[in-house]
């Protein structure tokens, strides 16, 4: 199992930054080793946001496809995201949202394990560069759409 949580405040206003972390096809414009990115059987109420997304991720020949669930809850800013099907054995990950001052403070958590115990232990040691980059890279997105 890994996981972690980032905390960081970022210069754009909540609902841009929401809108930009749901938007899984630019993925591969900005998130470090993010092919593809797809939403289908996007469903939308007045309280809820609920699609599926697949995003391709590796390099070149060696990839995986990940399909996942994520549901937006409007009221409570909060992003949940569960797998569906791919390489991992199960998938918890969280993205809460809170404004302040016309900044956003982003809290992400991420807990999961892959299904290959080998790639599991890979993954385990590289884990935290990784996660850095990919947030790092969210971040620095944010910093150009919203200037």
């Amino acid at each position: 199992m890994s996981s972690a949580t980032v905390k960081k405040i970022i210069d754009c206003k909540k609902e841009q930054l929401i809108e930009m972390v749901l938007d899984i096809e630019k993925y591969p414009e900005f998130v470090p080793w993010c092919i593809e990115g797809k939403a289908y059987e996007k469903n939308e109420t007045k309280d809820l946001i609920t699609f599926n997304g697949d995003l391709k991720v590796g390099k070149s020949l060696i990839n995986e496809i990940f399909t996942s669930h994520v549901s937006y809850y409007k009221k409570q800013d909060k992003i949940i995201v569960t797998n569906l099907n791919g390489p991992l054995k199960y998938l918890k990950n969280e993205w809460i949202f809170k404004e302040i001052n016309s900044r956003t403070q982003l809290e992400f958590f991420i807990d999961f394990e892959l299904k290959n115990p080998i790639l599991n232990l890979i993954m385990k040691k590289s884990f935290e560069l990784g996660l850095n980059k990919i947030a790092k890279s969210f971040e620095e997105r944010a910093k150009n759409l919203f200037k």
